[in-house]
């Protein structure tokens, strides 16, 4: 019998990625999230019945352990960007981190991907960047054979970065951020799901893997790049820090007076602690290239998705084509 793969979070934006490599591998893939049913997606990425999602919340003690039952290896990749509430940084980020390590080396599991992100810092003042760092000491605790992975931010169709911008930038003539001088080195969701089936197929070595793209750029740099690839021009606007904090604790105050019923998803406190650090690859670290893995530049991904955010959509080319036409008559 083939051997199986518990993937939690598995349905999601890396998650589905790593789902559909590791059924190319042969392996039988188990998707573990809240909704199932939502995630039936999953099932054409293998043969019949090779891949399947499962009901799991990474917070219950005996469906985390069920969905990984005869599991040959197990990868973690769920995240938050709740500072409170049922699913805050310390529910999932944390001690559902750890939850899921402990289990499988209860279990006997062989191999542990835990995904975390390039930042991970437990004296950050990010509660979000501490909570990846205690997740992390958690779970070399419970596995200390674990493959962690720490990608920069990442990019690809359905990412909530490039297309988040992309969208706001169609709504006025100014496209306002925070943080325009602070680096990033975005990378290729397929990159870090293609490291993750390196780790479950005992090709990465234990311990810390930052990942980051070939480019290096700021997010005002991103955002002219973005700019240029969907053909609008924008003013980018650079507010500060102070004034993103208020705005971002006026958006925190909103939804805890909707008792979170309206998330905000918009920019919070938090985002704009993170936004104070840059979010590279650290001198030294092992990366992709130590994988076997080459980078996958932006420039050869970005057009492929956002080209639905250009004034002329998927006509682009040919609108700027007949621009060149000459008149007859």
């Amino acid at each position: 019998m083939s051997r199986l793969v518990t993937i939690y979070g598995g349905s999601g934006f890396l998650g589905r990625q790593i789902a559909r490599l590791m059924a190319k591998e042969g392996w039988r893939v188990r998707v573990a999230c809240r909704r199932p049913n939502e995630a039936l997606f999953v099932r054409p990425y293998g043969a019949v019945g090779q891949v399947e999602p499962v009901l799991c919340n990474i917070r219950d003690e005996a469906s985390v352990a069920a969905a990984m039952a005869g599991a040959d290896a197990v990868v973690n990749c769920v995240g938050t960007f709740d500072r409170a509430g049922a699913n805050s940084f310390d529910a999932i980020q944390v001690r559902g981190a750890e939850r899921i390590a402990r289990l499988a080396a209860a279990a006997g599991v062989g191999t542990l991907v835990h995904v975390s992100a390039i930042g991970a810092d437990a004296g950050s003042d990010s509660l979000y960047q501490r909570s990846k760092a205690e997740g992390e000491a958690a779970v070399r605790a419970a596995f200390p054979a674990a493959v962690i992975l720490r990608p920069s931010v990442m990019f690809g169709p359905g990412d909530g970065f490039f297309n988040r911008f992309a969208g706001q930038s169609r709504l006025g003539p100014v496209l306002p951020i925070i943080g325009a001088g602070t680096r990033f080195q975005p990378v290729y969701v397929e990159d870090v799901a293609r490291a993750a089936v390196k780790g479950v197929l005992g090709e990465a070595a234990p311990g810390v893997h930052e990942l980051g793209g070939p480019d290096v750029e700021s997010l005002r740099q991103l955002m002219q790049r973005m700019l240029a690839t969907i053909n609008r021009r924008r003013l980018i606007l650079n507010l500060p820090f102070v004034l993103g904090r208020f705005i971002g604790g006026l958006l925190d105050l909103g939804s805890a007076l909707t008792l979170r019923l309206v998330p905000n998803r918009i920019l919070t406190r938090d985002q704009v602690r993170s936004l104070r650090s840059d979010n590279v690859v650290a001198d030294g670290a092992r990366g992709l290239t130590d994988l076997g893995i080459t980078p996958t530049a932006m420039g050869a991904v970005l057009p492929d998705y956002l080209w639905r955010f250009r004034p002329a959509g998927q006509f682009a080319a040919i609108t700027a084509s007949a621009k060149n036409l000459r008149k007859q008559g």
